[in-house]
């Protein structure tokens, strides 16, 4: 017999912050997925479109789940927030990924109490480990598992340990008794949605991906729309203005986990310090990253586009060399068809500013 005290306390003994258990059960706010895909806010994510149903439903994973344990990792470390230190001419990496791929991190931990669980309760054990990696909608189990309320900028949001949250869950056969589900906390603050530089949050608790700066430097493999680049500024990898404004990340839990540690080269880069990397450089810095998501020639269109934003004058004269061959060889990726549009849209960009 497994107990969910002893689930609990095994998980806080693996690294994880949080820990609580939702029904496996299909709750309302599952169903609006599919109104969501509909009103094309899924943008070019054609695998949620393919497991929208899926997703409305744990038990469309494991017929036989009974309980969801969900688990939550704080991510944050002692850094600035994106709206209190702004400089053009930085690059903007969204804070989950300056450290180590939460995917392996969290992965690996969340396999470990699957396991466990599995060890403790016989052969008659059903589970499947998943970390943002399954068809499951992690936001609404976990409101239900008591770890927090999803709020208007649609992260889950934790009164004691605010949104820098890596969610993971373990789906099972075990009837296990489920914890208070958490209740909204937002209120009338609406200070993410005025902050979103783009409109993503079109209304509270909605988030439209195709406007969303995350989907567009993470997601969106082909040219970023012009209409859309001057939005980006330095961001290169994902946005966290929402959370950044967030009252509830005012004084939030910070993690001592090295994991999420910065590597040096994402550690508050320069620009053109990136630009100026190696194919080869990014790569190997990129291991093991989230940042692998993107990859070094996504990265390096990301890259054009927010030195055409910096109004800096020494990008104009490195991307001008850029586009008469310089570096071909260290940097291919600058010479994709993909990177190469967006260079010559920064240049042109660069070059009004130089004359305004």
């Amino acid at each position: 017999m497994v107990r969910a005290s002893e689930v609990k306390a095994r998980a806080l003994k693996l690294g994880f912050t949080l820990c609580g258990i939702a029904p496996a059960g299909r709750f309302p706010e599952l169903a609006f997925l599919r109104e969501w895909v509909d009103r094309g806010y899924v943008g070019e994510m054609a695998y949620m479109t393919r497991t929208a149903e899926q997703r409305t439903d744990v038990r469309a994973v494991l017929p036989s789940a009974r309980s969801v344990v969900m688990l939550a990792t704080v991510y944050h470390v002692d850094r600035p927030y994106s709206i209190e230190h702004v400089d053009p001419t930085e690059a903007r990496i969204a804070r989950y990924a300056w450290g180590d791929d939460y995917h392996d991190v969290v992965g690996e931990r969340t396999d470990a109490l699957c396991r466990w669980m599995a060890e403790r309760a016989g052969p008659t054990f059903d589970g499947r480990a998943y970390v943002d990696t399954g068809p499951v909608q992690e936001r609404v189990y976990a409101q239900y598992a008591g770890l927090g309320w999803i709020g208007k900028n649609t992260c889950l949001i934790n009164a004691e340990r605010g949104s820098w949250l890596f969610l993971s869950e373990v789906i099972c056969n075990l009837d296990l008794p489920p914890d208070e589900a958490a209740l909204d906390q937002c209120g009338t603050c609406t200070l993410c949605l005025e902050a979103c530089p783009t409109g993503a949050l079109p209304e509270p608790w909605v988030l439209d991906a195709t406007k969303c700066l995350s989907y567009l430097t993470i997601e969106l493999k082909r040219d970023v729309p012009e209409l859309q680049r001057d939005e980006l500024g330095a961001h290169v990898f994902g946005c966290d203005i929402c959370q950044d404004v967030c009252p509830w990340n005012s004084a939030p839990t910070q993690s001592l986990d090295a994991a999420w540690v910065p590597r040096p080269l994402f550690d508050q880069p320069r620009l053109l310090d990136l630009w100026r990397r190696s194919d080869a450089e990014l790569r190997t810095a990129m291991k093991g990253s989230a940042l692998r998501r993107a990859g070094v020639k996504r990265l390096r269109r990301n890259l054009a586009v927010a030195l055409g934003n910096s109004g800096d004058l020494e990008a104009r004269a490195v991307l001008d060399q850029t586009a008469a061959g310089a570096g071909a060889e260290e940097r291919p990726s600058a010479h994709d068809p993909l990177v190469t549009e967006h260079v010559g849209w920064a240049r042109r960009k660069l070059s009004s500013t130089g004359q305004g």
